[in-house]
């Protein structure tokens, strides 16, 4: 695919979503079983207003079916889907109308809060639509007015989608076919907050009113391992924060609960609500600045300033005797500048740890948020 998008000071490639393959193998598969002809290129129409020519690959033609899939590019996105077959099977049915339906690889929704059915595939409304316009299209040329089911399936799937967040969401068995624009768009932020805002929807549904956050792996590790908290009612929020607690406000929770690294969380101390390094690398500053107001002298406030990483901050901080006093004003300022995001609408608290020091500090109400969580856990058990 030749599109191409300026991003991070690079001229990136697109790519198209496993809805736009899904789509294409779907159309390619029945424009071979109501033709009985071979197709070797087939054209959709994507949302983004892009037109793709893919080729179908692998195709098995039948008189009953014709099934053939459809190579994934996500262009210079990283995507563990990048160069995965995305599968259409074609056949024939009675029941007039395009019927949808996942085979292997393709997840199946096994709680609510999802744009899909409980206890159906977890293929996304968008490409759902796309894959019966473009079919319906063909069977409307070809004069056939009896129904056709379409079986998606992605092989790989059941493998990779163990390394997404899917089972959290409860997507068990595969992959979901995703896709709003048909388009991939490199390192597109929008993609991570919107999966983040998936979660979040998920977890409404559910009946959780009480959000635990952590910015990734680190956070995760951390969460399950050291604090133990159940991660099944937990959400992962990347860099961005500003946008978590915007949306926890519009759902209507009542308390949020962030778990994150020193590196990470020491910006919200400075009103820095995307903490991508790319945006705010301001990490040391203010250690540096409240261990001066504590009554170290200019030289160990040089030091801190020039600490490469948060654990050496920590080092030093100990080493002065000034750790406590310099924690209380981050982690209080760290809970003002959350409160303030939130205009007090929902109780917010933090925890921050290290992964070489462990528990460095909380908020005022952290303390009170992890007990309700482990009270929360304690009720399930029962």
């Amino acid at each position: 695919m030749e599109e191409y998008q300026f991003s991070q000071g690079k001229n990136l490639r697109c790519g198209y979503t496993t809805g736009s393959c899904a789509t294409a193998a779907a159309k390619a598969a029945a424009t071979m079983l109501l033709t009985g002809e071979r197709v070797d290129s087939v054209r959709i129409d994507t949302p983004k207003g892009i037109v793709l020519s893919l080729e179908p690959l692998e195709v098995e033609q039948t008189a009953d079916y014709v099934s053939c899939a459809i190579r994934k590019d996500s262009g210079d996105d990283p995507d563990d889907t990048n160069g995965i077959l995305v599968f259409a099977k074609v056949e024939k049915v009675s029941e007039p109308g395009v019927h949808i339906e996942g085979g292997v690889g393709v997840g199946r929704v096994t709680k609510p809060g999802l744009a899909c059915a409980v206890g159906g595939p977890a293929i996304n409304p968008t490409p759902r639509r796309m894959i019966t316009t473009e079919v319906a299209s063909v069977m409307e040329q070809a004069g056939y007015n009896a129904g056709l089911l379409v079986t998606i399936s992605i092989p790989e799937g059941v493998e990779i989608a163990k390394k997404t967040f899917n089972p959290r969401l409860g997507i068990v068995g595969g992959l979901s076919v995703l896709g709003t624009s048909g388009i991939v768009e490199p390192m597109s932020e929008k993609a991570l907050i919107e999966t983040m805002y998936v979660e979040m929807r998920a977890q409404k549904a559910r009946g959780n009113k009480n959000l635990l956050v952590f910015f990734g792996n680190y956070g995760e590790d951390f969460t399950r391992d050291v604090m133990q908290l159940d991660l099944e009612g937990a959400v992962t929020c990347s860099n961005f924060v500003g946008e978590l607690l915007d949306y926890a406000v519009f759902l209507g929770f009542e308390t949020l609960l962030l778990i994150g690294h020193s590196g990470k969380l020491v910006k919200l101390a400075q009103g820095v609500m995307n903490t991508h390094s790319k945006y705010a690398d301001c990490r040391t500053e203010l250690f540096a600045l409240e261990a001066m107001f504590h009554g170290a002298s200019i030289e160990v406030g040089k030091e801190i300033y020039g600490c490469l990483t948060t654990d050496e901050v920590t080092k030093i901080l100990k080493r002065e005797q000034l750790f406590e006093p310099v924690m209380d004003k981050v982690t209080e300022r760290i809970d003002f500048y959350m409160q303030h995001r939130v205009h007090g609408k929902i109780k917010t608290a933090a925890f921050m740890f290290s992964n070489v020091y462990g528990i460095l500090g909380k908020t005022k109400d952290a303390e009170e948020l992890i007990q309700l969580h482990k009270q929360k856990e304690s009720n399930y058990e029962r």
